[in-house]
């Protein structure tokens, strides 16, 4: 028998390669943070023996979702301005709130935050763009939490950099110190084109290429940021950037909730992937993503949930429902993004969106363990005739009980390892005191 690390005993393994795979009464073998093999349970027990072996009866396994657009630490701001449209939320809220109140602390916080939600809710890698990204990648590591980070750029100066070329930098020297981690990956992050010149973006293009890094930026999000750029630039956002060389396989475009059709197979033949915010878009009114229309044509559409100060919360589960709902509702297609295919946005796509397919986004042989375990034993999930489908529509993150990260057990039957949910209560309480005092 082959000695191994772990192994997990699951009613149904949904790998996600094959597209719309369940496999019963399978289990998965992990070794070095790795897996090994996915095979039936009764030839696994033949052929493996594990120093952990956990029995998930009654429970899906799928892989670990993708959160492919956060603001982690903006947890610390859930609910601080609710029901108002984008840029008055900005303008008059947020961008306020983070002048007085960003800094290294309140990103630790923040980030500490977010990351327990998110593992609670079955997310093992997320991407993100925020101030002191050194900050969230040291919480990441400490935690075990895999996270693409965002090296952030925009025109106006912050507790973060007073300019482009200080922003551009600082976000370079934080690349070079992460380039050999295991967990953690970057990517250039300018905010959006209506905060960013043409200048840095170009700065931005030399070196995505040069470090062959991915460019996380807000893109057509609202009606009104399209119309502002014709009326500053003379054209559309989406062309903008075409005119600047930064429409490739390397762009992971937020939103995207105002595209014309010619811009959609513009999407497709370069090779752009798109990422899906539906409850942040729904909540802040910018609009609707054009999903259907943008798979039909061959784009890349991952999904992400936005901040948690306009979702107002980071649960990728409930993303991929509201994800599958609204792409029937906008298509007037009953059949548009159907379950496998929502449950492949939120994991493989995601992860070809940040680079990072060969590694994560599927139970294949090969990849990081990261991986996550749904009890489907709930009355609200039952019965089961289609796990899949079970998942997508009728289940919470409540019943996320057990998450993997690169083979480490980070929660197990329910309960985080290593992290402290009353003292980051504490905290949140602590923040939210100073905040609204």
């Amino acid at each position: 028998m082959q000695t191994i690390d772990t192994l997990i005993n699951a009613r149904w393994v949904i790998p996600v390669e094959p597209d719309g795979t369940t496999l019963d009464h399978h289990s998965i073998a992990v070794h070095g943070g790795k897996i090994v093999e996915v095979l039936p349970t009764k030839d696994a027990a033949k052929k493996y023996r594990a120093t952990e072996t956990v029995e998930l009866k009654q429970h899906a396994v799928i892989p670990g979702l993708v959160n492919a657009h956060t603001h982690a630490a903006m947890s610390l701001f859930r609910g601080l301005a609710d029901d108002l449209p984008l840029m008055d939320w900005l303008n008059h809220h947020i961008w306020p709130a983070e002048a007085k109140w960003v800094s290294p602390d309140f990103v630790r916080d923040g980030t500490e935050l977010a990351i327990a939600e998110m593992l609670k809710s079955g997310t093992t890698c997320f991407s993100d763009m925020y101030f002191f990204p050194d900050v969230t990648a040291r919480v990441c590591h400490d935690a075990g939490m895999r996270a693409c980070i965002g090296l952030i750029m925009i025109d106006f100066p912050s507790a973060w950099a007073q300019n482009a070329d200080e922003y551009l930098h600082k976000g370079l020297k934080l690349h070079d110190e992460l380039r050999n981690s295991e967990l953690i990956t970057t990517a250039f992050a300018p905010h959006a084109p209506y905060t960013v010149s043409d200048a840095p973006f170009e700065k931005i293009r030399m070196y995505a290429d040069e470090l062959d890094i991915p460019i996380h930026m807000h893109v057509h999000e609202t009606a009104h940021e399209v119309s502002e750029g014709q009326k500053q630039h003379g054209m559309r956002p989406l062309a903008r950037l075409a005119k600047l060389g930064l429409l490739g396989p390397r762009l992971i475009a937020v939103h995207m909730t105002q595209l014309l059709p010619e811009e959609i197979k513009t999407l497709a033949q370069d090779n752009v992937s798109a990422v899906h915010c539906p409850e942040s878009n729904l909540k802040l009114a910018s609009g609707f993503c054009p999903v259907q229309a943008l798979v039909k044509a061959g784009v890349n559409v991952a999904l992400g949930t936005d901040g948690a100060a306009s979702n107002n919360s980071l649960d990728m589960l409930e993303e991929m429902h509201i994800a599958a709902l609204l792409a029937k509702g906008v298509s007037g297609d009953a059949t548009a993004i159907p379950a496998h295919m929502a449950l492949r946005m939120a994991t493989l796509n995601g992860a070809k969106a940040l680079g990072l397919e060969a590694r994560i986004g599927s139970l294949t042989a090969g990849k990081a363990a990261d991986i996550t375990a749904i009890d489907l034993s709930a009355i609200s999930s039952q019965p089961v005739y289609e796990p899949l489908s079970q998942i997508v529509y009728a289940t919470t993150r409540n019943q996320v009980s057990d998450v993997w990260v690169n083979g480490k057990h980070l929660l197990a039957n329910y309960h985080l390892a290593g992290i402290d949910e009353a003292a980051l209560r504490d905290k949140a309480v602590e923040w939210s005191n100073k905040i609204r005092a």
